[in-house]
C-alpha cells in the first residue's frame, strides 16, 4: 500500500482520536507536586498538586529496581494529571517518564525516520487503533495500518512495524505494520529477481537445519537447500556437515511464486565432478575406491572426487548366498572394482568387485572332471532336490539321484549345512551347471539282489502297478522288476490287478542300468522243460502216467 497525502490526513485524524481518548475531563498536563504522605499499608502515596488537591499515586510507580522508594514525604515530584475521579486528580509518575522518553525519541528521530522499524508490545486498543510500547515509548498504530484482524487477543501481542509519521506538536508517533510488510515484500522481490539472474552466486547464513535440508538467509530472504542439493554424492545429512550460523556459498535454482518458495543449491556452485567421470572413465575400467557406507542391500564407495559409486550385494562375490556385505567389507577399506555402468542422466555409477575375482566355475573346471567323487556342503533344499557347494560352485543333487529308493527326497535325508559325499555326474560348461549324484556311491539294491539271484531264477512278487506296456512287480528288499506285455502269457493282463501275487522267472538282471526284467512266459517254458526232463529221466513210467501224475 503506497502512502500519499490522503493517507497522512487519515493518520492525523487517528492521532487526534488517540489524543482525545487519553483526555478525560481536561487535557493531560505535567505539574510539580509534593509527596504529602506515604501510606505503605495501602501501597500508595498522597501527592499535592496545587489548589489544595491531593492525588493518589501507586507506590509501584516510584519504586526502583531494588524495591526501594525513590521519593519520601516532603520530596518534590513531577506527575501527570490525566483526569479526575470523584473530584480527586488522577496522577501518574510513570507517564511523565514515558512522555519524556517519547519526547527524546521524537527529538532524536524527527528528521530521519525513514526505514525505522520498531518491535514492541500492544498494550491497549481504543476506537482509532492500538497503543504500542517499546522501551517505555508509546506509539500509535491505526487499525487500517495494522494488517491483522481486530480481536481482543491482540493486546499483549508482540509486533514489528515501521514508523511512518512523527508529530512533534502533538507528541505522537504513528506506526504502520502494513507498510513494513509491503516494504519487506518489495525488498524480497528485488532480492529474488537478482538471485534468479544467471550465474549469481551469493553467501548466506544457515538459520535452521532439518532432516530434509537447510534454511539459508540470503540478504534477508530465506531459501531452502534440499539435502539433494548439498553434494554431488546424492542425499546427505546436513547436520553432519554444517551447524546453524555457518556461512555457505549458494546459487538460486528455482522460485515458486504461488508458494513463495525459494530453492537454493550448494552443489550448483561447485565444479561438476561428473564431467570428469564422463571424460575419464569407461565401462570396464578398473578403479581404486574407498568403502564409505555399508547397507543391507549393498555398499557405497567413494571415488575421491565427491562422487559415490554403488556396489550391489550381488556384485560383491561369486557366492550367490551373500547375506550381509559386512561379512566381506568394512568402512574405510580400499578395494579395486570394475566400472559396470555409467548413467550420465541420473548420475549413477555402478561397480563390481566380483568381476575382478577369479570365477569359481573356471577354477572348478581346472580341478575336477566328470566321475570325480567329492565332498560338498548343502546350501539349500528345494522340492526337486538339493544344492551342494563344492569350492565356491554349486551343483544340483536331484531327488532321483539321492537314493535308490524312488520315494526318498532330499528333504527327507539332508538339511542345510550338512556335508555330503557325491559324484560329479555331469559338467555343462556352456551353461555353467553341475549335476551331482549320491545314490551311485551307495550299494544298489539290484547289485545286492544279483548276488543271490541269476537269470532264469524263479521269484515271487506283488504287482505294484499296471502300465500300457507291462506290469511292475515289487520283489524282496525294495527291488522292482518289469514284466513286458509280451512276457505275460499265458496270464491274461486284463485279469490282473495291483496287489496280486505273481510268479515269474528272471529274464534279465542289468546292474549297469539298474533294471530287472521278469517273464511269466519264460517261467512256463522252464516248467515245461523241467517236466520233459523228468519224463526222459524216468523210464519206469510211461508218458501217459507222467501226465496223469501231473494233473492229479
Amino acid at each position: 500500500m503506497a502512502f500519499d497525502n490522503e493517507s497522512f490526513e487519515e493518520e492525523e485524524n487517528f492521532a487526534e482520536m488517540f489524543a482525545a481518548s487519553e483526555k478525560k475531563q481536561e487535557t493531560s498536563r505535567i505539574v510539580e507536586g509534593e509527596v504529602v504522605e506515604i501510606q505503605a499499608d495501602e501501597d500508595r502515596a498522597l501527592v499535592g498538586v496545587g489548589d489544595k488537591l491531593e492525588g493518589i499515586l501507586s507506590l509501584d510507580e516510584i519504586r526502583g529496581e531494588d524495591g526501594e522508594l525513590k521519593f519520601n514525604a516532603g520530596d518534590k515530584i513531577n506527575v501527570m494529571v490525566t483526569g479526575y475521579y470523584n473530584e480527586r486528580p488522577k496522577i501518574s509518575y510513570k507517564k511523565v517518564l514515558e512522555q519524556q522518553k517519547t519526547i527524546d525519541f521524537i527529538a532524536a528521530n524527527k528528521d530521519d525516520f525513514e526505514d525505522l522499524v520498531i518491535e514492541g508490545l500492544i498494550t491497549k486498543k481504543n476506537r482509532g487503533g492500538y497503543v504500542v510500547e517499546a522501551d517505555d515509548v508509546a506509539f500509535f498504530m491505526p487499525r487500517s495500518l495494522a494488517a491483522f484482524k481486530d480481536t481482543d487477543e491482540v493486546v499483549g501481542r508482540k509486533i514489528k512495524a515501521q514508523v511512518v509519521k512523527i508529530d512533534e506538536a502533538e507528541n505522537s508517533i504513528i506506526l504502520s505494520r502494513r507498510k513494513l510488510f509491503n516494504e519487506e515484500r518489495k525488498k524480497k522481490k528485488e532480492i529474488i529477481d537478482q538471485l534468479m539472474a544467471d550465474d549469481v552466486i551469493v553467501e548466506g547464513s544457515i538459520k535452521k537445519i532439518t532432516s530434509y535440508g537447510m534454511f539459508v538467509d540470503v540478504g534477508g530472504v530465506d531459501g531452502l537447500v534440499h539435502y539433494n542439493e548439498i553434494s554431488y554424492k546424492g542425499p546427505v545429512n546436513p547436520s553432519k556437515l554444517y551447524k546453524e550460523g555457518d556461512v555457505v556459498t549458494v546459487k538460486a535454482i528455482s522460485y515458486d511464486k504461488d508458494k513463495r518458495h525459494l530453492s537454493l543449491s550448494i552443489k550448483a556452485v561447485l565444479p561438476d565432478p561428473w564431467a570428469e567421470v564422463e571424460s575419464e572413465l569407461d565401462e570396464g575400467d578398473t578403479i581404486t575406491v574407498t568403502v564409505s557406507n555399508i547397507e543391507a542391500y549393498g555398499v557405497f564407495v567413494d571415488l575421491g572426487n565427491d562422487i559415490e559409486g554403488f556396489l550391489h550385494i550381488s556384485e560383491i562375490s561369486w557366492n550367490k548366498n551373500v547375506k550381509n556385505p559386512n561379512d566381506y567389507l568394512e568402512v574405510g577399506q580400499e578395494i579395486d572394482v570394475e566400472v559396470i555402468e555409467i548413467n550420465s542422466k541420473t548420475h549413477k555409477l555402478r561397480v563390481s568387485l566380483k568381476k575382478l575375482l577369479p570365477k569359481p566355475f573356471d577354477e572348478f573346471m581346472k580341478n575336477y572332471r566328470e566321475g570325480d567323487v567329492v565332498t560338498g556342503t548343502v546350501t539349500s533344499l528345494t522340492d526337486f532336490g538339493a544344492f551342494v557347494r563344492i569350492e565356491g560352485v554349486e551343483g544340483l543333487l536331484h531327488n532321483q539321484d539321492i537314493s535308490w529308493d524312488k520315494n526318498t527326497k532330499a528333504k527327507d535325508v539332508l538339511k542345510s549345512g550338512d556335508e555330503v559325499e557325491v559324484k560329479i555326474a555331469k559338467i555343462n560348461s556352456e551353461d555353467q551347471k553341475i549335476s551331482l549324484n549320491r545314490k551311485t556311491l551307495l550299494e544298489s539294491p539290484i547289485d545286492k539282489f544279483a548276488t543271490t539271484h541269476n537269470n532264469n531264477s524263479i521269484v515271487n512278487g506283488t504287482i505294484r502297478d499296471i502300465k500300457d506296456f507291462g506290469v511292475f512287480v515289487s520283489l524282496e528288499d525294495g527291488v522292482d522288476a518289469l514284466i513286458r506285455d509280451e512276457d505275460l502269457a499265458p496270464l491274461v493282463k486284463e485279469e490282473l490287478e495291483a496287489g496280486q501275487e505273481i510268479e515269474a522267472a528272471i529274464a534279465v538282471i542289468d546292474t549297469k542300468r539298474d533294471r530287472i526284467r521278469l517273464s511269466v512266459k519264460k517261467l512256463d517254458y522252464i516248467k515245461n522243460q523241467a517236466m520233459l526232463a523228468e519224463i526222459n529221466d524216468n523210464e519206469s513210467h510211461s508218458l501217459g502216467d507222467l501226465i496223469k501224475d501231473k494233473f492229479k
